[in-house]
């Protein structure tokens, strides 16, 4: 961003850049004092810090500047400076804003810096938009040689080549009392002062008494079904900003069923996209899902639902426009705020050619997170473009229809209140645990499946098949010599008594030796391997609910986790075994009693009892117990009486790994203590441990492959 040299000349009076800037900072300054910086003093801090610095490099390179003026005009430069400082100081998130540059500014932020230079008496040129709009074709230039086109794509584009065309007329739009205004910064606004005490959200309708939905062996509870109920009645694009463990992924789903907005795309973080193919299993068992991996080899384009994580999707932005989707979901959606990224710029490019060449027209649109806002109340931009509310720099023709409705301009009183409901009309759900608390069951268990995709996730599936042909082998040898002590031909159908035989045996051998390859080594290398895809989901729940509960068994994945923690500058605590009972305390008290704590890393065998971590309500389990008990205990360390709200743990499963089954065995484990203190019928498992029946269940897989 340039600057004309036509100026004003500097001069040690209270004309110029100088003084405009040292009044603004003193007012960040005050607001500082009086408590947290409000997102539009955010700016003017970035616009300030921004401005000294252009002002600074200036006036060093200034031949009409004397040396003793050059000295005076750095000196009150390094005043202004010094006042940045100490804000920052009272206020740290502050601190990342001293970086930015004018490539990266908001449009608010540059709207703000153009109106300071022309206060100082700056000419400044109108040669840059305030904000990068999406490239005219969905893929950008730079990227058209890393595009990919998967094979099963080419064959679904040669099953079917023609598209039907859309033919719905667009609807004219008149010049109307806003047509002249400036809109977008008081949609902003609206939403900073004119809440009112009303919470974001709009009216649904009712549930439905009887669920028609959900399929056998499972249940919507009633805010899923009062979200879907819109949707039943037409509304087709929606900001659904519930928090985390309300069922976002179901929900929107199960709204692609209703509108047959078939095929779906979902835009996802890696760390979900398993977990997003399971769920489409789970709630719409009728349709196929497919994900995106590396570049595609194993896609089936055919899938009624396409996932794709957002670190590939710019290899895929060639074909992925064509395949005639009615339907696109965005999950954590704040991913998409820097208007400027890379990654933006495709899902909005994305987002637009669906809109606009959907079949029928009318595409369901859906922007999923729990933090829509995260820094500034212009983080709302990319989200509303992508959900065709704004093209931009002003509101689009539905959104500006509203508005006219309201008969009121940024100039009347009751604007900003009537413009926020407007905006909230268009699509905005927002729900917290709290508000449904009577829907949800008192504390419950969310496995989240993972990819490892990386050289670390292929070398365990290479150590996974080593031990099951270790096992096979043993397995084999005990037939023959069975069969021939009882001079019988080898019997080919496996045998439970001898596969738990080959499985004590490994066991026991594992324990003499305690070395080489073995279950234990397994799965801590799959707990590794997992560290940084849990903490990052962790780290997302902090952003979107606030505190959470990070437990692990392995000191290494602890440490990976708090490295994560700290670049994403998230306060933590941590509980390990080799602390004193005094410094633990403190570490406790400081995560329940210190707001500035969002996260407590916690050993899950040394931190699973005695403790009271009921600050939070959800728990991130990064590595899977040996036992049913241990996992309950560490849960519980959130489930407490006092505890408010419902409680979630989400655990973090390695998919396709020996991790699933360990899942599922500590779930098998739970019946016998159900059945045999609680009254349940639930079914009882195995009696034998999680690490025995994990080895039969890999021997039991190869010996039927």
């Amino acid at each position: 961003m340039s600057r004309s040299g036509n100026r004003r000349t500097r001069t040690a009076d209270n004309t110029g850049l100088i003084p405009i800037l040292a009044r603004k900072v003193r007012e960040v300054e005050a607001a500082a004092q009086r408590g947290k910086v409000a997102p539009a003093n955010r700016t003017k801090f970035l616009v300030v810090a921004l401005l000294m610095r252009e002002e600074r490099a200036s006036i060093k390179t200034d031949a009409a500047l004397s040396d003793a003026e050059r000295a005076e005009q750095l000196k009150r430069l390094d005043g202004i400076a010094s006042i940045l400082a100490r804000t920052a100081a009272r206020d740290t998130s502050l601190i990342a804003l001293l970086e930015n540059d004018a490539t990266s500014l908001s449009p608010a932020a540059k709207k703000l810096r153009r109106e300071y230079l022309e206060d100082a008496g700056y000419d400044v040129p109108d040669d840059e938009p305030d904000v990068i709009a999406p490239t005219a074709t969905v893929v950008p230039p730079e990227l058209a040689e890393r595009q990919v086109v998967p094979t099963s794509v080419k064959s679904r584009q040669l099953a079917n080549p023609f598209m039907a065309p859309d033919l719905t007329p667009a609807k004219p739009h008149g010049a109307g009392r806003l047509s002249n205004w400036e809109l977008l910064g008081p949609l902003y606004r609206a939403f900073e002062y004119g809440a009112g005490g009303r919470a974001a959200s709009m009216e649904l309708p009712e549930a439905p008494t009887i669920d028609r939905l959900s399929p056998p062996g499972h249940e919507l509870m009633v805010h899923q079904s009062r979200f879907l109920q819109s949707v039943q009645a037409g509304h087709r694009t929606f900001l659904l900003a519930d928090e985390p463990g309300l069922g976002k992924t179901a929900q929107s789903l199960l709204a692609a069923s209703v509108a047959d907005a078939y095929p779906l795309l979902a835009v996802v973080p890696n760390v979900v996209k398993m977990n997003w193919a399971r769920e489409v299993e789970i709630w719409t068992p009728h349709r196929r899902a497919t994900v995106v991996h590396g570049d595609g080899e194993n896609l089936d384009a055919f899938a009624d639902v396409v996932v794709v994580n957002y670190e590939v999707l710019d290899r895929h932005l060639s074909w992925l426009g064509t395949m005639g989707f009615r339907g696109m979901v965005v999950d954590e959606a704040h991913f998409i705020k820097n208007m400027s990224s890379l990654r933006s710029r495709n899902v909005l490019a994305l987002a637009d050619r669906i809109r606009h060449t959907a079949p029928g027209g009318n595409p369901l649109m859906m922007a999923l997170t729990g933090t829509p806002l995260i820094n500034d109340v212009d983080d709302f931009r990319a989200i509303w473009q992508f959900l065709g509310w704004i093209d931009g720099t002003k509101p689009t023709p539905v959104l500006m229809e509203r508005l006219e409705e309201v008969g009121l301009t940024p100039a009347d009183t009751g604007f900003f209140a009537e413009a926020r409901e407007a905006v909230i009309d268009m699509g905005i759900v927002r729900r917290r645990k709290i508000d449904v608390a009577a829907d949800l069951p008192s504390k419950r268990i969310v496995d989240l499946p993972v990819e490892l995709d990386d050289d670390l996730g292929r070398s365990i599936r290479d150590a996974e098949r080593e031990l099951q042909a270790r096992l096979v082998t043993r397995y084999r040898r005990l037939v023959a010599a069975r069969a021939a002590s009882r001079g019988d031909e080898v019997d080919d159908l496996p045998d439970d008594d001898l596969m738990r035989l080959v499985a004590r045996q490994e066991l026991e051998d594992t324990q003499a030796t305690e070395q080489g390859l073995n279950v234990f080594t397994m799965v801590r290398q799959i707990g590794t391997a997992k560290a940084g895809l849990a903490a990052d989901y962790a780290a997302q729940l902090a952003r979107s609910v606030g505190k959470v509960v990070f437990f692990a068994k392995h000191i290494a994945v602890m440490d990976a986790a708090e490295e994560l923690f700290a670049k994403r500058e998230l306060k933590t605590v941590s509980i390990r075994g080799d602390q004193s009972a005094t410094l633990r305390q403190r570490e406790i008290d400081a995560f329940n009693n210190d707001p500035d704590v969002s996260v407590a890393v916690c050993s899950l065998t040394a931190a699973g009892v005695g403790l009271n971590l009921q600050s939070a309500s959800n728990v991130v389990l990064a590595e899977l117990s040996w036992t049913a008990a241990e996992q309950t205990q560490a849960i519980d360390r959130v489930h407490r009486i006092g505890q408010e709200e419902p409680v979630t743990a989400w655990r973090i499963i390695a998919a396709q790994t020996i991790d699933t089954r360990i899942a599922e065995l500590i779930d098998s484990k739970q019946g016998l203590a159900a059945r045999a203190l609680d009254g349940s019928d639930a079914e009882v498992g195995s009696t034998d441990s999680v690490q025995l029946d994990a080895l039969v269940s890999l021997l039991r897989s190869a010996l039927e492959d």
